[in-house]
């Protein structure tokens, strides 16, 4: 039976970068798993429990986007990618494969830690109202005890920051939330991006609870605006 301390997988090829990641992580509390190779991760992840995984997007056989999509296909660990890649295109790409954050390069021991720390409250939140939330008929249920999400019948494995946007909207579906407001209040805060990489959160939530994702019963787009729930 494995203790409560959270197991955080790093992988990265360059050394002094995992040994500093390492030291801080450990420093705070955390258990430390390190991977140079995507292929060594995958390994890894499918042979511990693993609470969240810092990915390299750059590395030495498969890249960091090939690690999280293989991750994707059966489970929502929190993931936070690691790039020196800055440009908007390539941190929305990664988010739109289903990261939950990331940071450029380089980035400082104190960030780092509490972007970890900060998503770490998004996967459990401090305070949920127990019960379950019903759409449609039946046809999207959200589950907040356990914190699960059914589509058609069918579980629907939603990151962390998907859950949150998706539980925020719901609880309030008469609301148009702005991009900025939708972080403040999802998040509490803790949200470290910028306001249009809620977008790639919104379309990857949409495609796992949108029957047609260009015309959405639930997440509705309110043009110059921001989003609301549209669930009856």
């Amino acid at each position: 039976m494995r203790n409560d301390t959270k197991r955080i997988l790093v992988v990265e090829d360059e050394v002094k970068i995992v040994e500093f990641i390492e030291s801080y992580l450990i420093n705070s509390g955390y258990e430390v798993y390190k991977a140079a190779t995507g292929r060594e991760a995958l390994k890894i992840f499918i042979h511990e429990n693993i609470d969240l995984i810092l990915l390299d997007l750059m590395l030495p056989d498969i890249t960091g986007e090939e690690v999280c999509k293989e991750i994707r296909k059966s489970s929502k660990v929190p993931i936070i990618m690691l790039t020196a890649k800055s440009s908007d295109e390539n941190i929305i790409n990664g988010l739109d494969i289903g990261a939950d954050d990331y940071m450029t390069k380089p980035f400082s021991p104190r960030q780092m830690v509490a972007r970890v720390n900060a998503l770490f409250r998004r996967v459990v939140p401090e305070e949920e109202d127990n019960g379950v939330l019903t759409f449609h008929d039946g046809d999207l249920v959200i589950n907040t005890t356990d914190y699960t999400v059914k589509k058609s019948g069918r579980a629907a494995y939603l990151t962390p920051s998907e859950y949150k946007i998706l539980i925020t909207l719901a609880r309030r579906p008469n609301k148009v939330f702005t991009r900025e407001e939708l972080i403040n209040v999802a998040f509490d805060g803790d949200y470290f991006g910028y306001d249009r990489t809620i977008d790639s959160h919104i379309k990857n939530l949409r495609a796992k609870i949108e029957d047609n994702p260009k015309e959405c019963s639930y997440i509705r787009t309110i043009r110059g605006i921001g989003y609301r729930f549209g669930g009856e």
